[in-house]
């Protein structure tokens, strides 16, 4: 593996749960490359088919990773993705899954026009801790922090945690 001079970050969570907002507030604030996976698939295409019950495209997790895995390499790329055990363990030195509470995230998911089984299925996502569960499964247990992602003061909290993250990351592999 190369030297890494940047960590690369994964921020996880159920939609709706503030991922890609706090992605690109914090790779404006550090200079990291900030990818969300769900563009990176529509603008290449990646996927494998449609979901009719869902009503969106399965993602080709075997190509996003293909596409991927030279950006990855060098360090210095956050990450945004509701899914997380696809992704290779020693791509990542730190993993946060954001946590939002249940009626947030109901009225976030609504706002975006979610309804039936899809809205409920992913609250129900978030009662039970699915992507937490899966994070802590698919990577080592000290790499995984939850954040709360509720309101504007837990956004600038977790800029700040992070970033301070980076700075002292930075100072320990350089």
């Amino acid at each position: 593996m190369r030297i890494m001079k940047r960590p690369n970050i994964l921020l996880t969570g159920t939609p709706g749960v503030g991922k890609t907002t706090l992605g690109k507030e914090l790779a404006q604030r550090t200079g990291l490359n900030y990818v969300n996976v769900g563009d990176l698939a529509q603008e290449g295409q990646l996927f494998d088919g449609f979901d009719e019950e869902y009503q969106c495209p399965i993602l080709d997790e075997d190509r996003v990773v293909d596409e991927l895995e030279d950006k990855i390499g060098d360090g210095g790329v956050i990450i945004d993705y509701h899914g997380c055990d696809f992704f290779p363990e020693r791509w990542f030195h730190i993993v946060f899954v954001l946590r939002t509470d249940n009626t947030s995230l109901y009225n976030r998911l609504e706002s975006r026009g979610y309804t039936g089984k899809k809205l409920q299925d992913n609250v129900q996502c978030e009662i039970f801790q699915t992507i937490y569960e899966e994070a802590m499964e698919a990577y080592k247990e000290e790499v995984v922090h939850q954040l709360p992602s509720n309101t504007p003061e837990d956004l600038e909290r977790n800029l700040e945690q992070i970033v301070q993250w980076i700075e002292q990351w930075m100072k320990d592999n350089n």
